[in-house]
């Protein structure tokens, strides 16, 4: 649907979910003046001249009720985006929206892409801002460039989640990579991604890259042991320290399927969170897969507190790999791949900047 000032503004139909309809794009004659996204109760609300409606998970629209707003003092801007979420109370991202170019719900999860006037075309999924076309490029190369370019020669990569194609672009600029699997249930995602965003979905179109539509966990049951030189998971947002993709029985599989001395890497939260107890993370990690574990950190400013992490562990092998002094350096100009331009924010001083912590880290037995 596309904004507009107009009093004769039609009550905005494109913003039902629906589980029949594959594809639903948005209308020209549709138009909402307020799209308000959040992580608790509310999914989305859009304000018309004439009335208010809020979407809720049951997926029909309901006459709205202030409390459910009031209730996390977000303010109703008009023609802003904005996200909040329990995990990082006190505050909410807002972006201006220029156009909202699609809303649908697949079988798993609701989503939706909107133009906005700062970041170029951004992705939602339940709520949850996944990336911009602006920001994607730090997340996606320093996810992969990181584990990747910390052993030499990987050939086999496994890839779970990261249904946007984002990781799998980056992958294909390593020449030594012979196969790569990737995990995503979503296929509707997937082809969402396509859509609207070519240039990060053009991942899949790597011949080395072999699609599995199946659940990570129920893959790697069927995984051969020591198949792969890296593993990198990005199937969930947010990633907490009791969430299942960081429970043994789920990092236990990740390690039988590694060979020694192969190398994960998976989403590990800001720095900035009081849920983030890197200490307990170093404990498991090290217990299950009795290698080297580090832990680094990347600027991406539409992401809560602008700052993301990485856990990178190593599974035991006849050398400890060192994540913060790359063997396997990349060419920022040279190595393409399927993405056919140069890296735009990964470097092999990032790589080891990365790793620095602040000092309100290192106090805590850490590094």
């Amino acid at each position: 649907m596309e904004r507009s000032s107009s009093s004769s503004t039609k009550m905005v139909s494109a913003v039902v979910f629906s589980k029949d309809s594959f594809f639903k794009m948005a209308r020209e004659d549709e138009a909402a003046n307020l799209v308000l996204i959040t992580n608790g109760g509310i999914r989305s609300k859009i304000v018309t001249t004439s009335t208010t409606n809020t979407i809720t998970a049951n997926d029909k629209l309901v006459p709205h009720d202030d409390h459910l707003t009031t209730t996390r003092n977000i303010p109703n801007i008009p023609g802003w985006f904005a996200e909040d979420c329990p995990i990082w109370p006190g505050e909410a991202h807002f972006l201006k929206v220029e156009k909202i170019l699609f809303e649908g719900k697949s079988e798993y999860q609701s989503m939706m892409v909107f133009q906005s006037s700062a970041y170029g075309k951004v992705f939602v999924l339940d709520g949850a801002l996944q990336l911009t076309e602006k920001d994607e490029c730090a997340y996606q190369e320093m996810m992969t460039h990181l584990p990747l370019c910390s052993v030499p020669n990987p050939k086999k990569v496994l890839l779970i989640g990261g249904g946007d194609g984002g990781i799998l672009r980056e992958i294909s600029r390593h020449s030594s990579v012979e196969h790569i699997d990737i995990c995503e249930i979503d296929t509707m995602l997937i082809n969402v991604y396509k859509e609207f965003f070519p240039q990060i979905a053009v991942g899949y179109e790597d011949s080395r890259v072999k699609l599995h539509v199946i659940d990570g966990t129920v893959f790697l049951k069927s995984v051969s042991g020591g198949t792969y030189d890296a593993i990198i998971v990005d199937a969930f947002d947010p990633i907490r320290p009791d969430h299942e993709l960081h429970k043994t029985p789920f990092l236990e599989l990740v390690a039988k399927a590694l060979r020694p001395g192969g190398v994960l890497c998976i989403q590990a939260e800001s720095l900035w969170f009081k849920s983030l107890d890197l200490q307990q993370l170093y404990s498991k990690y090290r217990q299950i897969f009795k290698g080297s574990t580090d832990y680094a950190w990347t600027i991406v400013p539409t992401y809560p507190s602008g700052v993301i992490g990485f856990l990178l562990c190593s599974k035991e092998g006849p050398n400890d790999v060192d994540f913060r002094n790359p063997i396997n350096p990349i060419d920022p100009n040279g190595s393409y791949g399927v993405a056919k331009a140069p890296l735009k924010f990964y470097n092999s001083e990032v790589h080891s900047a990365s790793f620095c912590l602040p000092s309100f880290l290192k106090g805590k037995g850490i590094n």
